[in-house]
């Protein structure tokens, strides 16, 4: 009998995104179905080998997707709604990726323009954040009488590949309690937890079918479990996981939850009929004790150890002075090793880094890596810490290196940080008195019209920008590519007529890692890339260290761009919060303290702009609310610092210079206190895929600033015409005054191609001119 390694998924994009590359290539009509198929099953035999390769006794499968494990999961159960046209059956390729990325149709337009069509389509499923992570899932959309059924195989027929292929894996499904709290409805007072009993036979016929295919365990995946729950909703998981067993007996079933802390779900958790239970031990250490002190000595308790989330090397010292006591106790047999969720959230492997600062380099582990750490717990508790003596000397110098480093301590930065008072913090006089002089600096119309700040990446573009990187175009070429890209979008902008213009960021390769490459405290990879949802993939910085900033980063495009217009352009920054978040970020002091840094850094910024002249300067908190803790308890310390921040970055200009922030797909009414609290003179929010439902929050909070409902979802390839812009505009009308609209999209326009981005914004712009007649008559 030994400790044995898991892992409770991993990363899906595959060597050098090769799942992006087939999805595109599929999308574009330059690859069939057939052979997306077939990359899609050998990036899963890559994975599945590694995993093995590397240690893994419990490899996982059904862990990758094609676009989003909750949408499989939706499609398994067959939760497809009516507006797609499903009569039953499999769901195939374009079904799955209408649900995903909506469809696209085209009429006449109905205001007989010819300078449009109007797109006839069906959207796509709404898309939120995966609890408090960077990942989106598409939220299932569910109807009261709701009938579900055995639609897809998917995870038996991975767990049957793989088995064909020598590998005996376990299986990964979501489970069916969060599944439920993940959907949506178009009936705001239908809970989709009603639904369970109609749901559970289909988990039964799944489980029965692994089991019949051999399954000896499965993972079932209910983070719900680190919410707060209700008593109802705690005693549904209980009959949940009742039927189940009972419906199931041959196979066992591992309850998996993370991110946070079980809490007092914890009693509920260990008292269930499953076999295993899995804990997330790095952000919530406190479950352990409480954990063994409930678990009934037949119950598996997979521990959880190794960071899922993060990129640092782990104290693998301090983890086995940790679990060799429960070993001992509980017996090897009963306890698994693992991550502390799926490593869908890490870079795929260090090892291919070479470019990385040696220094920085030895701090970090990614997903390869951290399985690889797993394998030497595992050996050091079965054999011994002498047969892994040389790996925990290693493990234990490179913990040492970064806690003690000059590279990692700014005495000036922590000074500065140390020093800002609330004064610091706030705006000289109230919005209201604001408003009025921004009003007369910039002379819009009502609803004026812009952009949130990006336009496509093209091909062109992303080529200049690696030629520029390989040093094959030299910086002076490479400048004279952007001002022409710029030169060109501003132009373009005019000529339909926005009246907010930006700049289009053609020069930036994301809109964090542009400016963590220009602060100091920031290291910075090349290949460790994350997904972020279906074919997008972000490769996050490197936080390690106090944060500066040495230079404008922005000013000399805003300058060059606003030299080509007479409107208004707009400075574009990414807020204190956000790049946090979607940062890799220092564990070794309070993430609330590193966002100050990041502020300060950011408030020299916004300074230099308007010194520069922007009288617009916008600053993107798109990350505020995934920046919630998952427990509301928790909820007040942590908008107490992101607030704060934000505040800190924008409070240095004067009251006729306009601040706008950004959000995107967020729900907004747990947190609209704090989004008043902010004091931006404009926020612009995704609303098109609600159907401006979002708005509701602020209705209800009467918020007093001014707010852009986004009118064109630019996640979709779809480009809506001005009558269903019109219409969303009516329901913001309705909802709020037209004195505080702007028109805008949900979000920037980077991974969208001109011809979708032209048509729908010279719609929008229509749109809003129609608006003007019928909510202002003007």
């Amino acid at each position: 009998m030994t400790v044995t390694v898991a892992a409770l998924g991993f990363p899906r994009i595959g060597p050098q995104r090769r799942l992006k590359t087939a999805l595109e290539a599929h999308w574009a009509g330059r690859l069939e179905a057939a052979d997306l198929q077939r990359e899609a099953a050998t990036l899963r035999a890559l994975a599945w080998r590694r995993q093995a390769h590397l240690g893994v006794d419990h490899v996982p499968s059904n862990d990758f997707s094609l676009y989003d494990h909750v949408l499989d999961t939706a499609v398994m159960v067959g939760a497809v709604p009516a507006a797609y046209g499903w009569t039953g059956g499999p769901v195939d390729l374009p079904l799955y990726f209408a649900m995903a990325r909506g469809t696209q149709g085209r009429q006449a337009c109905d205001h007989g323009c010819a300078h449009e069509t109007a797109a006839t389509g069906v959207p796509a499923l709404e898309m939120t954040k995966w609890f408090d992570t960077n990942y989106h899932y598409l939220a299932p959309e569910l109807s009261p009488g709701q009938a579900f059924a055995l639609t897809s195989t998917k995870v038996v027929d991975d767990f049957l590949e793989a088995k064909a292929q020598g590998i005996f894996t376990r299986p990964v499904i979501l489970g069916p309690v969060t599944f439920l709290k993940l959907a949506k409805s178009k009936d705001k007072d239908f809970q989709p937890l009603s639904l369970l009993s109609a749901l559970l036979p289909v988990y039964a016929e799944i489980l029965q079918r692994l089991a019949l295919a051999g399954a000896d365990w499965v993972q079932i995946d209910e983070p719900c479990l680190a919410l707060d729950l209700t008593d109802f909703e705690r005693a549904e998981i209980r009959r949940a996981y009742g039927a189940l067993t009972h419906a199931a007996p041959r196979i066992r079933i591992l309850l998996a939850s993370y991110f946070g802390t079980y809490g007092d779900n914890l009693a509920t958790a260990a008292n269930l009929p499953v076999d295993g239970l899995h804990l997330d031990l790095v952000r919530a250490p406190q479950d352990l004790d409480a954990a063994i002190a409930l678990a009934r000595d037949s119950l598996v308790l997979e521990l959880g150890v190794v960071d899922g989330r993060n990129v640092w090397r782990a104290d693998l010292t301090a983890i086995l002075d940790r679990v060799e006591p429960i070993v001992a106790a509980r017996g090897p047999d009963r306890v698994i090793l693992a991550p502390s969720c799926s490593l869908l959230h890490t870079p795929l492997d260090l090892a291919i880094e070479t470019d990385l600062d040696p220094e920085v380099s030895q701090w970090l582990a990614f997903a390869v890596q951290k399985l690889e750490e797993l394998a030497i717990l595992a050996k050091a508790l079965n054999q011994g810490r002498a047969a892994v003596r040389e790996e925990l000397d290693a493990a234990g110098a490179a913990v040492a290196s970064r806690k003690t480093s000059p590279r990692i301590h700014d005495a000036a930065v922590q000074a500065r940080a140390a020093a800002v008072t609330d004064r610091d913090a706030t705006r000289a006089t109230p919005f209201e008195q604001r408003i009025v002089l921004q009003q007369a600096r910039l002379s819009l119309p009502p609803l004026p019209t812009t952009t949130i700040g990006s336009f496509p990446q093209t091909a062109a573009v992303r080529q200049a920008r690696a030629a520029h990187a390989k040093g094959q175009l030299a910086d002076a070429d490479y400048a004279k590519f952007l001002r022409a890209e710029t030169a060109r979008a501003v132009a373009w902008q005019q000529e339909i007529g926005l009246d907010v213009l930006v700049h289009g960021e053609f020069e930036r390769n994301d809109m964090v890692q542009y400016f963590g490459e220009r602060l100091n405290g920031f290291a910075f990879t090349r290949h460790a890339w994350v997904q972020s949802y279906g074919s997008r993939c972000v490769r996050p910085p490197i936080l390690y260290g106090d944060v500066s900033r040495p230079a404008p980063m922005t000013v000399e495009w805003w300058a060059y761009a606003q030299s080509l217009t007479d409107k208004p352009m707009k400075g574009m920054l990414t807020g204190p919060v956000t790049i946090l978040q979607w940062s890799f970020v220092r564990d070794d002091i309070p993430r609330g303290q590193t966002c100050r840094q990041i502020a300060l850094a950011v408030r020299d910024e916004v300074v230099d702009l308007e010194a520069a002249g922007a009288a617009i300067i916008q600053i993107d908190e798109a990350a505020l609310r995934e920046g919630l803790p998952l427990r509301r308890g928790d909820w007040d310390a942590y908008l107490a610092w992101a607030v704060d921040a934000f505040r800190i970055a924008a409070s240095g200009v004067r009251d006729e210079t306009q601040v706008h922030t950004h959000m995107c797909y967020s729900e907004f009414n747990d947190i609209i206190a704090a989004i008043g609290a902010m004091d931006a003179d404009v926020i612009s929010i995704e609303t098109a895929r609600s159907k401006m439902e979002l708005l509701d929050a602020f209705e209800a909070y009467a918020y007093p600033a001014q707010i852009g409902p986004g009118v064109y979802d630019i996640h979709a390839p779809r480009s809506p015409g001005s009558g269903e812009m019109l219409d969303l505009l009516a329901k913001a009308g309705a909802r709020l005054s037209p004195a505080q609209l702007w028109v805008n999209p949900d979000c920037g326009l980077k991974t969208r191609k001109w011809e979708e981005v032209e048509p729908a914004l010279a719609n929008m712009v229509a749109a809003a001119k129609a608006a003007r007649e019928q909510l202002v008559g003007v």
